[in-house]
């Protein structure tokens, strides 16, 4: 497919099939998102990719954390609290989801099930922790999301769905340990991926998009 019908295409992927991806493929897939530009080229990703057995046992440390009632910790600013446009594009959203599920507003105990499907990665076979130098803040945060973006359109050329996750950012100390990260090194956020499961109702969710005029302004 071209680069246009696979961003008209894809959406997030929550529900997967029990089915791996081929090591092959994942090497080819990585190694052609080091192509993704950055600032002065300084490639500031560092990209851990977790399968298998290793993904379950950081899935059950991760549960284990959230569940505890420790407030998130992440190691960059989270805090930020939606207002007006953004705040009703976020309420879309979590209808768009929820809905798809057939959970009500009002049921705070089946969409806190639903909240911690996060941490096991929905189910999926792999998922990555994108981290970086901690000092370098918002610039490489920038370069991390168009290298994430172009994880997402090769993972989609292949087939592979994947979901974006900021939760896998907030608790991010298990992460550390299990990864025998360094301390100045940060969790900014993470991915789950493998092949959707076409029969999952929660990949029915789907969000729209502003129109281009309320996001474009071409000036000539």
């Amino acid at each position: 497919m071209s680069v246009r019908q696979l961003l008209t295409s894809r959406s997030s992927t929550r529900g997967f099939l029990d089915k791996p991806v081929a090591d092959e493929v994942l090497h080819q897939i990585f190694s052609d998102a080091q192509q993704s530009p950055s600032n002065c080229n300084t490639q500031p990703w560092k990209t851990h990719v977790i399968s298998g057995e290793k993904k379950d046992a950081l899935s059950a440390l991760l549960v284990t954390e959230v569940m505890s009632g420790k407030p998130p910790s992440p190691d960059f600013d989270w805090t930020v609290s939606y207002q007006g446009d953004h705040r009703e594009r976020q309420f879309g959203s979590a209808s768009a989801l929820y809905g798809a599920l057939g959970i009500e507003r009002q049921d705070k105990q089946a969409r806190g099930a639903a909240m911690i499907k996060n941490w096991q990665f929905f189910g999926a076979p792999h998922a990555v922790f994108f981290t970086m130098e901690k000092y370098l803040n918002i610039m490489g945060a920038v370069d991390l999301g168009i290298y994430a973006q172009s994880l997402a359109l090769l993972l989609a050329e292949q087939g592979i769905g994947c979901c974006m996750q900021g939760a896998l950012g907030q608790f991010p100390a298990p992460v550390r340990e299990f990864l025998s990260l360094s301390d100045s090194e940060g969790v900014l956020f993470g991915m789950s991926f493998g092949y959707p499961d076409p029969d999952a109702a929660i990949n029915q969710a789907k969000t729209d998009r502003v129109s281009l005029d309320t996001a474009v302004n071409f000036v000539a």
